[in-house]
């Protein structure tokens, strides 16, 4: 299933913009962490909607939440929550905050190349890793080989969660290899022996494995899974969430977001590689 995700994820990210130029009534903007679920959440609503479009592109995090301050998308897709700058630019240009919905749950994962002896890395590591203090697999247990490290572009919300939560502010190594999503990521990571690169969990590839994650060297290695994102001793968790303007909120695009956090919409998510909100999570639109 995960080579299956890959596939489409890279053959999506290879489709230039004319593909997705016609129109539909509503449009979807933003994560690339969340273009392969959007997708197939628009397919299938669609095939019981026959009167409704859903147009979906991809671009990060930012990209999707800029097009929904310039009143270019209807909902914008973000795998990290909106900044305040971002909220003020909204409110400038629609007079209202934006109402955000999380839509599921992910724990985010560390890849290598499956030819890598290591299983387990620690947070710690990781941010050595990933900064450039650490430069060889010998110094965190692993060959005497120089590490790769593969990183997103800034525009993604991915990016901007690794940094904060695992980097804890500071820079990517200098060094780092800018990927344009998780699937370029894989793809290159997969014929790079001593490459290290993270992304959603929904992704995967053959070449390619993820890692168990330790919150300190005293902590066991937790792998991620549902079980382990739900009650959070998966280290590395995330929401994956929607965002529009209040006043859209009515309507087709409603009962769609409805639909989304409904039984059959959260099956989806756990049919990709994602993880069901909770019911208690689900909020649903009153319009």
């Amino acid at each position: 299933m995960k080579t299956k995700l890959f596939k489409l994820a890279l053959g999506a990210a290879l489709v230039s913009a004319a593909a997705f130029a016609h129109a539909g009534n509503i449009t979807v903007k933003g994560s690339d962490t969340m273009v392969i679920l959007a997708q197939k959440w628009a397919e299938v609503y669609m095939g019981k909607n026959a009167g409704v479009k859903i147009q979906v592109t991809g671009g990060g995090s930012g990209v999707g939440l800029g097009a929904l301050q310039n009143n270019q998308t209807d909902i914008a897709n973000a795998s990290r929550p909106i900044k305040p700058a971002e909220i003020s630019a909204c409110i400038k240009s629609f007079n209202k905050k934006p109402r955000e919905y999380k839509v599921c749950l992910d724990g985010l994962s560390v890849y290598v190349n499956v030819a890598n002896p290591l299983t387990e890395l620690s947070l710690e590591q990781l941010e050595k890793i990933f900064t450039g203090k650490v430069k060889n697999w010998k110094e965190v247990g692993g060959q005497d080989l120089p590490i790769t490290v593969m990183s997103r572009e800034n525009s993604s919300g991915t990016y901007e969660f690794f940094k904060e939560h695992v980097l804890k502010g500071q820079d990517f190594a200098a060094s780092a290899q800018t990927m344009a999503g998780t699937a370029a990521v894989l793809q290159s990571l997969s014929q790079e022996p001593k490459a290290i690169g993270y992304g959603g969990a929904a992704y995967g590839l053959k070449g390619a494995k993820a890692l168990k994650i330790k919150k300190d060297d005293s902590s066991p290695a937790i792998e991620a899974t549902e079980a382990t994102v739900l009650n959070g001793t998966y280290p590395i968790w995330r929401y994956l969430n929607v965002y529009l303007n209040p006043e859209k909120d009515k309507g087709e695009i409603a009962a769609y977001l409805n639909w989304v956090r409904s039984d059959e919409g959260q099956k989806i998510v756990k049919d990709i590689g994602y993880y069901p909100l909770p019911e208690n999570l689900r909020e649903k639109s009153e319009k």
